[in-house]
């Protein structure tokens, strides 16, 4: 007997969405040489959009490890943190940071909370084993038990990295945990295209990550060989939170080594200038780095955006179109020789991106095109391609300690060039509408020919009294 499970409703169903917005997702896959491809384990990416007023929208997106259970509830209980007054009598832009900041420790501490009884059972559990069993020995005589001490200890692995975007009275502020990134591209005076990092990758390459760990006593160099990938900021992993002592990687630390307190940057003023925000997981940047050797991941996911805005009507077509581009991409670098070890599988892969004011392809999108909040972008949108990216324009990667010396420089200068000028596809645009000299859609499909049957049948008297033509 088969019974149908349903998600429980959450309170976030009944928030307004945000509909500047678009979201891709690729649930994780394993290839195989047939060409064939499996999934690894549920989806455990999860994402938001929401636009509360005028002047207030947040979005979110969370990368599960190990498990779903903490970004499901980091998405369920994030907008609550932060909506559901904490900014009313906020003015200043610390106060606000601090919203964010206070948001995700809130956020883990309430998932810790939860999580009590699986503490209570797995303790229990536990003193159910005779002392000095070792995990073989356990599993032969007590299978139950060590399956059971298994699930707890998933569940109370799982974790999150997240990244939070706050659009506020026309400022953007955004705040990340782990290694999910958030990209903002905005047009300078010249016309070219400014690609920005605003989060911080919380891994082993972040030298300060690295110096962090180091003063707490940790041997960074043994953490780097044995743990390439490991988050050294997230929610949730009470595993390693709760019991770091435990591991040896993180015994000798003098304090908690991985932590929730989020990176923030921002203010950001959003003006005419702003293009598009992305929000991506690192499944998908990762995906590509991996299939190219590029090291300037940033920069191609843009210009794979910017191509996408120019085939797609609809926002959601824009991302989805992204993550599919760059699946195929790492999917075909496998396929090209299925033996190496490299390529053979891709993690689940969010995208989020959030328009300003890029110009979408299609003429019918055109005449609703999504505008921003910000009332000066309004006013200036009466030509709609003079507010698209001049696509014979460069792409540069530009630093983001540019926008807040906060940050330290990430990114080396570069440059790409597209094939397309603005002014061709204003003149591609414009003929795809396919007017007439009246301003009327001209035909698509040829009917000469069957008027001219019509006729000849009615000349004919073969055609039944009955018949619609």
């Amino acid at each position: 007997m088969s019974v149908e499970v349903s998600e429980a409703k959450s309170w976030t169903d009944d928030l307004p969405v945000c509909f500047y917005t678009g979201v891709g997702l690729s649930k994780n896959q394993i290839y195989k040489e047939d060409g064939y491809r499996r999934e690894a384990h549920e989806c455990e990416d999860r994402s938001f959009h929401f636009k509360i007023d005028d002047h207030t929208f947040l979005y979110g997106v969370f990368n599960g490890k190990d498990g779903s259970s903490m970004a499901d509830f980091a998405a369920q209980r994030m907008p609550a943190e932060i909506l559901l007054g904490q900014l009313s009598d906020k003015d200043s832009p610390e106060a606000i940071k601090e919203v964010l900041r206070e948001a995700f420790l809130a956020v883990e501490r309430s998932y810790f909370e939860s999580v009590d009884d699986l503490l209570a059972e797995r303790a229990n559990l536990l003193c159910e084993l005779p002392d000095g069993f070792k995990s073989y020995d356990a599993y032969q005589q007590f299978p139950d038990i060590v399956n059971r001490l298994r699930a707890a200890n998933a569940r109370l692995s799982a974790g999150a990295s997240v990244a939070i975007a706050l659009i506020f009275k026309g400022h953007l502020y955004v705040a990340n945990v782990g290694d999910c990134r958030s990209l903002l591209c905005k047009i300078d005076a010249e016309g070219v295209l400014r690609v920005m990092q605003l989060t911080v990758d919380h891994d082993l390459t972040n030298e300060d990550e690295l110096l962090r760990l180091s003063h707490m006593g940790i041997d960074v160099e043994k953490l780097q060989k044995k743990g390439s990938h490991l988050a050294t900021r997230c929610l949730g992993n009470y595993n390693v939170k709760g019991g770091y002592k435990d591991f040896d990687l993180f015994s000798a630390a003098t304090r908690e080594p991985v932590i929730a307190e989020a990176e923030i940057m921002g203010p950001i003023a959003l003006d005419d200038s702003c293009r598009f925000l992305l929000l991506m997981t690192q499944g998908l940047y990762g995906a590509l780095e991996e299939a190219t050797q590029s090291e300037q991941a940033n920069k191609e996911i843009a210009q794979i955006v910017v191509e996408q805005f120019g085939s797609q009507s609809t926002l959601a077509g824009v991302a989805q179109g992204v993550v599919d581009r760059i699946v195929r991409i790492h999917h075909d670098h496998y396929m090209k020789d299925p033996s190496h070890l490299t390529c053979c599988q891709h993690e689940d892969i969010t995208l989020l991106i959030r328009n300003f004011n890029f110009q979408l392809s299609s003429p019918a999108s055109a005449s609703s095109t999504l505008r921003s909040y910000h009332p000066s972008l309004n006013a200036n949108s009466s030509d709609p391609f003079a507010m698209g990216l001049k696509l014979d324009s460069q792409i540069e990667v530009l630093p983001s300690s540019s926008i807040n010396g906060t940050l330290t420089e990430m990114f080396t200068e570069a440059s790409i060039t597209s094939s397309d000028s603005s002014e061709q596809m204003k003149s591609n645009q414009s003929s795809s509408m396919f007017l007439d000299d009246d301003g009327r859609i001209a035909p698509y499909v040829d009917f000469s020919s069957f008027y001219q049957a019509v006729k000849k049948a009615k000349d004919e008297g073969t055609i039944p009294e009955n018949a619609i033509y």
